[in-house]
């Protein structure tokens, strides 16, 4: 029960068990008293017997002496005792009653059966101890004792029976007054307990329930909570340190709050993601940055390709192991952190490195969390390097190619020059030969150069633009007549598609995008071989809900591959790792500017390829430019 693991409940129990022991003490020096008194009973007993066999014995003297009897039985009577003279014919005599005697008047067979008077009519001597009632029936509360004796006459010949009964009511009442006394200090005792068990719930556990009351309450967040001081004792001492403690607390919680909240905002506002991982690899915390990474990495399904590349660790390429790893938690640890993860467990210390998930690139510095000199987690701190590993991948692919691209014709002009110089073409055809390889290269620097510029204005934003209405179908019927030699030359069919309504793009430089179509046909008649096709579609559409027109360019090529496909529209970026001249080769400038033109026009050009079986350009332009002030 509830009221035992109380503190009340302890202190009366403590308390009944003190009275429990006191009352036992009690009962032993009264079971020794009650003792003295059966032993005195006994006594009591052997008196009777000498009495009976005294007055037997007169008795026998004045056997029908009625007077000795008369005076027999008032001396008995004193003693609360009474004489029956029975004969052994079974006739009785009973004395009479002495007026003002409180004691019963008894027949013999309520004292003794036939069996028992028979026994003593052959000499022997009968002593019992019985309850009677007025009527002779047994009862409970009225004890006597009663003893019978032959009785015999002057020849010494047993002519009956003496029996002489004393009641035992005084010994009696002295034994049920001192039970019930015995009940009465129990019962007091008892109820003194519980009334200072009160007293004591009074004094003690109301304070100590206002206290744990007060603890519910500041556990509930409310740390204002104070308890009142009600007494200047070791409680009242408790509540005033009690207090206190709260004060203290409320302090350092506030100053904490204060600390999670600057902290809060430092995490919040910083571009780099922060993780929190616990010991078994589940998230425990992250700022908004570190919580898209989480879930954006949780949504992707890692194919067996990424599967070995996440293998083991590569220090060297900054790529990460793929384990089985699999957490309960809601949160579970990204993929690609699970070997740095568990490198950082292992060793206890830092570690750096670059994580290439998918199309992007990311810086991570992971440190391990201590408890009592154990990992307990670690820390994720992964920053976004994608855009600088594109600049420098930028940068030395442009070093690379232009490098390549200026050096390959200035080596052919070089040599071409030497050999007209040297005359080593001796007739007028190889010279005309070596002239037009010279004039042909020169317009190939001239190209590159010239893109070179375009491309650097419109990076300015120095491009100049010349808007006006422009027809989309009579320009890809115009880009159509214009390569269809050049299909016919190279094996490959070439298609218009185009809707019945006109297309018309309300400010539109009709110029830049014919440089915008004839850059991605040239791509795609070089990339395309012969007996494939090429198909030029526009259509209307839209574009950040407004109207717009979408011209596609479809070729059946070789395609590209899915990890060049993000950065086709940089400067000299080509798939051709190679870098071959002839019918593929050019200056690796034609997409990005297209990607600028198209910029300008506040438009967006993608690239879905799939390799083996072609590339779609595909354009969106608004039909409306917004004029931007």
């Amino acid at each position: 029960m509830i009221i035992f693991r109380s503190v009340v409940g302890k202190l009366w129990l403590t308390i009944i068990g003190l009275v429990a022991v006191v009352l036992l003490i009690l009962g032993f020096f009264l079971v020794n008293y009650m003792e003295n008194y059966f032993s005195q009973a006994k006594d009591q007993t052997d008196n009777v017997k000498k009495l009976a066999v005294r007055f037997s014995d007169e008795a026998s003297r004045h056997m029908f002496d009625e007077q000795f009897y008369q005076l027999a039985n008032e001396l008995l009577e004193f003693q609360d005792a009474r004489m029956i003279v029975i004969m052994t014919n079974m006739k009785e005599t009973v004395l009479p009653k002495v007026e003002g005697s409180s004691i019963l008047t008894f027949h013999s067979t309520d004292l003794f059966t036939e069996g028992e008077l028979k026994q003593v009519f052959a000499g022997q001597m009968r002593t019992k101890q019985l309850s009677l009632s007025a009527n002779g029936r047994f009862r409970s509360g009225a004890e006597y004792v009663a003893v019978a004796v032959p009785l015999k006459n002057m020849q010494g010949v047993i002519v009956g029976a003496t029996l002489l009964y004393q009641s035992l009511q005084s010994l009696e009442a002295t034994q049920t007054y001192m039970l019930k006394l015995f009940i009465s200090v129990s019962i007091v005792g008892f109820l003194m307990t519980t009334f200072f068990a009160f007293f004591l719930f009074s004094r003690i556990t109301r304070p100590l329930q206002q206290l744990k009351k007060a603890a519910d309450l500041i556990a509930m967040g409310r740390y204002g909570t104070r308890v009142p001081i009600v007494s200047k004792d070791e409680i009242g001492e408790l509540a005033k340190t009690f207090n206190h403690m709260n004060e203290k607390m409320q302090n350092s919680i506030e100053a904490l709050s204060q600390e999670k909240e600057h902290l809060s905002s430092i995490l919040g506002s910083m571009t780099d993601a922060v993780i929190t991982l616990e010991a078994d690899g589940s998230v425990m915390l992250t700022n908004p940055q570190g919580e898209r990474i989480v879930q954006e990495w949780s949504t992707i399904e890692w194919s067996e390709e990424a599967t070995e590349r996440f293998r083991k660790p590569d220090t060297s390429l900054g790529d990460w192991g793929l384990t089985s790893y699999r957490n309960p938690n809601n949160k579970p640890i990204p993929v690609p952190l699970i070997p740095l993860f568990e490198a950082v467990v292992e060793e206890s210390s830092e570690t750096t490195s670059k994580l290439h998930v998918q199309n992007g690139v990311w810086s991570v510095a992971m440190t391990p969390l201590y408890a009592s000199e154990q990992v307990r987690g670690a820390v994720a701190v992964l920053r976004d390097v994608t855009e600088e590993e594109r600049l420098d991948k930028l940068r030395k692919d442009f070093v690379a190619n232009v490098s390549h691209e200026l050096r390959t014709p200035l080596s052919m002009l070089q040599g071409y020059s030497e050999a007209l110089l040297d005359d080593i073409a001796s007739t007028p055809e190889e010279r005309q030969e070596l002239a037009q390889v010279i004039h042909d290269e020169s317009l190939r620097m001239g190209r590159l150069v010239r893109d070179l510029l375009d491309l650097a204005r419109m990076e300015a934003g120095h491009l100049e633009l010349h808007f006006r209405e422009v027809e989309v179908d009579s320009l890809v019927r115009r880009m159509h007549r214009k390569f269809t030699v050049l299909a016919k030359e190279r094996g490959i069919a070439l298609s218009v598609e185009l809707p019945e309504m006109p297309l018309i793009l309300q400010r539109a430089d009709e110029d830049r995008l014919e440089q915008v179509l004839t850059n991605l046909l040239d791509n795609a008649f070089r990339h395309t071989a012969s007996g494939a096709g090429i198909t030029v579609k526009a259509g209307p559409s839209s574009y950040k809900d407004q109207p717009a027109v979408c011209i596609e360019v479809i070729d059946e090529g070789k395609g590209i591959p899915a990890d060049d496909l993000p950065f086709i529209f940089e400067r000299f970026y080509k798939a051709d790792k190679a870098r071959t001249r002839g019918s593929t080769g050019g200056t690796g400038l034609g997409l990005a500017i297209v990607k600028n033109i198209i910029d300008s026009h506040q438009g967006s050009v993608k690239a879905y390829s799939t390799v083996g079986q072609g590339t779609t350009f595909k354009i969106l332009l608004p039909s409306v430019i917004k004029t931007q002030n």
